[in-house]
């Protein structure tokens, strides 16, 4: 989940600020505040990004861990790797 904070700091990378339930208080006076829209339409920017990409987040999940993979290259040639490899791909298509 995307909380305030990472919009915040996306869009003011260096921003000093607290953010709590119900306020978000600016520490240093020479950072302009952003309008609750801005942190809003960011937030809803970021969460959709981070949806996107789920599929990546489960295929990194499945695939095996690189030196299991390394060993199946060398043992059993790219072929056999690539099918491994494009059935997680396959199970998790990328834009779903």
């Amino acid at each position: 989940m995307i909380r305030k904070i990472n919009a915040i700091l996306s869009l003011v990378p260096n921003a000093e600020v607290s953010v709590t339930d119900t306020e978000v208080i600016w520490h240093n006076p020479s950072t302009p505040p952003i309008t609750d829209a801005e942190i809003n339409a960011e937030l809803a920017r970021l969460q959709a990004e981070y949806n996107a990409n789920e599929y990546q987040r489960k295929r990194a999940a499945e695939y095996p861990p690189i030196t299991e993979q390394l060993d199946k290259i060398f043992h059993d040639g790219i072929e056999e790797w690539k099918k491994e490899i494009q059935a997680v791909k396959d199970k998790y298509p990328k834009g779903e």
